[in-house]
């Protein structure tokens, strides 16, 4: 006779592949984003920032266009639906991307990438500021002030703050990151019960941006551009790719884990892009900038309710 105990478990097993396809989407998330600033540097050395933010987006959207019509997804209907896409559209993709593309003409890939980092620290104040959706204790306030300390260690102002433009571009970065926490807040409060796969979410976004894009064209085409095989394969990289794939892996891993364990993979996106500008691109990291970035990785743990002291069974 079975054991009853052993029927019920049975039907577990398939699960397993289900979970470890995850993982390894979540971990190939991170290591694509992270190669993304390498990509980003190499690129802006034949274009200008706005030409390799319309390349990223244009190109990211005919891929995920192409998976679209072979699996024969239906576009969403609802004009409310089209709405929220559209503020997503903006503040996850158009206006981040413009940021972090400007901002590394003067910073180096490695730093832009440590920065990054900040993303879900800028998603815990915007839901608990701006969208009310979650309510923060004082360890994750505590871990807020700690994510901004280590920004500042990042910047060190006791270096003398002249404005230039590498500061500046520093800034930009941090705003592209705030973006990306009011869009993580603003899809959980307004499109998290779309009914769209994690496909088609991606596409429409990305669609968008895209358009808006080309709409530009005019104005991105005045600057001159200069292209070579390495600068061709990094943007192609960059947007079917880090625009394209890898997003909708983002979407698979964030509906099977949930936001806080998703947005985990800033741990890996900042050391691919800092041992990429290392090794590729020769460049080199002051001391402050890693002991700012485990500051930031405390404050996100702390943010997210990670050290809380189990109880003993």
């Amino acid at each position: 006779m079975t054991h009853p105990s052993s029927t019920r478990s049975a039907p577990a097993v398939p699960a397993a592949p289900a979970s470890a396809a995850i993982t390894i989407q979540f971990v190939l998330t991170g290591i694509v984003w992270g190669s993304s600033f390498l990509f980003m540097k190499i690129a802006l050395e034949g274009l200008s920032s706005a030409q390799v933010v319309w390349s990223r987006l244009v190109l990211g959207a005919v891929t995920l266009g192409l998976f679209v019509l072979v699996r024969r997804d239906s576009l969403p209907r609802n004009i409310r639906t089209w709405g929220h896409m559209s503020v997503l559209a903006l503040s996850f993709y158009l206006v981040p991307f413009l940021l972090f593309a400007w901002a590394q003409q003067y910073v180096s890939s490695g730093l832009a990438s440590i920065y990054n980092a900040t993303t879900p620290i800028m998603t815990a104040v915007m839901a608990w500021l701006v969208f009310r959706v979650e309510k923060l204790g004082a360890a994750q306030i505590a871990g807020i002030l700690v994510g901004i300390l280590g920004v500042m260690v990042i910047i060190a102002p006791w270096q003398g703050l002249d404005l230039s433009q590498s500061l500046i571009a520093q800034l930009a970065i941090l705003g592209a990151t705030a973006c990306y926490g009011f869009s993580l807040a603003y899809m959980r409060r307004f499109a998290s019960h779309t009914g769209m796969s994690a496909l088609v979410f991606s596409f429409v976004n990305i669609a968008i941006a895209a358009t808006v894009m080309l709409l530009l064209t005019p104005v991105v085409a005045l600057s001159p551009i200069s292209l070579d095989p390495v600068i061709v394969g990094c943007l192609l990289v960059l947007g079917c790719v880090g625009t394209g794939v890898a997003y909708v892996w983002n979407q698979n891993v964030l509906r099977a884990w949930g936001p806080t364990r998703a947005s985990t993979v800033t741990y890996i996106t900042p050391v691919v892009g800092v041992v990429l500008g290392i090794i590729v691109l020769g460049e080199q990291l002051g001391w402050n900038e890693p002991a700012g970035a485990l500051l930031v990785f405390l404050g996100i743990l702390l943010a997210q309710n990670r050290l809380r002291r189990r109880p003993r069974t």
